[in-house]
């Protein structure tokens, strides 16, 4: 099958197509490189011994994407592509309504006039809001996600079931991430973002390569058994994998929307995070405790168990995988 992949250099995104051209696929790639670098595609190459197809291009130019579908006929789609910071998005929430609903919005037209309708969509577990229960399950109705940034993913997943309320001949998958930290055990891809980074794992990276002088942990007071929040961590490859495993999916079953949630199913502590990456790492980092943040939550964990019986897939990597990975790459790149 021929998949394109848009934002395929980024970090999700480049361990996906990874998975995909080990899987016998070929892949597209569409990536305007706001936020990636053009060095992952020979980065996929020397994993997999294949190349990807690339264009470099925005997709707020609708132009762009039907040039690629012009050239390749494209059996379907994963779209990873749109901006992502959290933060950012409060600070610029009209460059985040804008760029990640016009460019998924140019998609689906093209996709719908090139009449290919198989669609695996990048969600996240931020669609749910504040839920009462730390264990989130797709059957929960969602409330008002705390970002803008939240709230384009959550647009996003309504304009695709409309998209299949009027016309029910499109397969549409979407994935709900939980934390996706770690990388690819070659050590050659890994999360790799501009700046000072938004995440855990990259600044934990930054500080471990005294790039930057003290990780702050917001919060030691919370309702947890150490005091520090608790998410559900999952291995970027294992991510990938499901994407596959819904790609693959998508072409078994009837047209429909459907929703899984993608994590380990288990919580762990930031404080976890950082005692395990200096224990099996042999770093030892320099952090701090601050105040809480606005808008975190306490726990939060999926429930995966739809994924599983579904899609036949699960995390299987470890908290130990996914720290001693992430060092592997950082060390890979000095």
């Amino acid at each position: 099958m021929k998949i394109l992949v848009t934002g395929g250099l980024g970090y999700i995104g480049s361990h996906t197509c990874v998975e995909l051209l080990e899987n016998g696929n070929d892949v597209v790639v569409l990536d305007n490189l706001s936020n990636s670098k053009i060095e992952v595609k020979d980065n996929i190459y020397a994993i997999t011994g294949k190349m990807i197809q690339f264009y470099q291009g925005d997709m707020l130019d609708k132009d762009v994407i039907e040039d690629i579908f012009k050239q390749h006929k494209i059996d379907a789609v994963i779209h990873f592509a749109g901006l992502k910071a959290v933060g950012e998005s409060v600070k610029e929430p009209l460059l985040y309504y804008r760029n990640n609903l016009d460019s998924t919005l140019n998609l689906l037209e093209v996709m719908r006039k090139y009449d290919c309708k198989n669609l695996v969509f990048s969600s996240s577990a931020t669609v749910y809001g504040n839920q009462e229960s730390p264990r989130y399950v797709e059957t929960m109705e969602r409330k008002t996600p705390s970002s803008p940034y939240g709230k384009t993913k959550a647009m996003i997943e309504d304009i695709l079931e409309d998209i299949y309320a009027s016309d029910p001949a499109w397969k549409i998958f979407i994935l709900r991430y939980f934390n996706p930290i770690g990388a690819h055990e070659k050590g050659l891809i890994g999360e790799d973002p501009n700046g000072i980074p938004n995440n855990l794992m990259p600044y934990i990276l930054k500080v471990a390569s005294n790039e930057l002088e003290c990780l702050t942990i917001f919060g030691r007071d919370y309702d947890t058994p150490d005091g520090t929040c608790i998410r559900d961590y999952i291995h970027v490859v294992d991510l990938a994998k499901a994407h596959v495993k819904a790609l693959e999916k998508s072409f078994a079953v009837s047209p429909n929307v459907y929703t899984y949630n993608l994590g380990s199913g288990k919580g762990v502590s930031v404080s976890e995070i950082v005692t395990t990456f200096e224990r099996v790492n042999g770093v030892k980092l320099n952090y701090q405790y601050g105040p809480r943040r606005s808008g975190d939550l306490p726990k939060m964990f999926a429930d995966a168990t739809k994924a599983f019986a579904e899609l036949n897939w699960k995390a299987e990597k470890t908290i130990e995988d996914m720290c001693r990975d992430a060092w592997n790459f950082k060390l890979g790149q000095k």
